[in-house]
């Protein structure tokens, strides 16, 4: 199901890498994005991390904010080291904006808190791809 799709943005080969234990989340931004951008799911780094070599390398992490409370958020150096420019996307509640600051101050891109909506998300990917119409994204430091 196609809906509101760029054609623009569906064949320009970028590719978005879903990290997230939890099933629903994961299905959810999947069926969101698939249709503009080419979307896999993962429901561990390891996973994400034996998946993306080579030419399958993603442009974009969205990383659900539980793989952060259990790892650190050391971990967002890895996925840097593991993948040089990708920008990262921390999935959030609410609840759990104090992690999702933490990973921002040691260098995630963007924040995508829930409830997730098809705009919403497709905005924020759109955003950190420089794919917006407007200024390109800027790196703003954390006081």
């Amino acid at each position: 199901m196609q809906i509101g799709v760029e054609t623009s943005k569906a064949l320009d080969q970028r590719r978005v890498f879903v990290v997230d234990p939890d099933e629903i989340t994961r299905a959810a931004l999947q069926f969101i994005l698939h249709d503009e951008i080419e979307t896999h799911e993962h429901a561990t780094l390891e996973e994400a991390f034996a998946h993306g070599t080579g030419w399958l390398k993603p442009d974009v992490i969205l990383l659900g904010v539980a793989i952060l409370k259990e790892g650190g958020v050391g971990l967002l150096a890895s996925v840097a080291e593991r993948y040089p420019g990708i920008r990262i996307i921390v999935v959030t509640e609410k609840a759990e904006e104090a992690t999702a600051v933490q990973a921002m101050k040691a260098g995630a891109h963007a924040v995508l808190v829930k409830p997730l909506t098809l705009e919403s998300v497709r905005m924020k990917v759109d955003t950190v791809l420089g794919r917006r119409g407007g200024a390109p994204l800027v790196k703003l430091g954390l006081l």
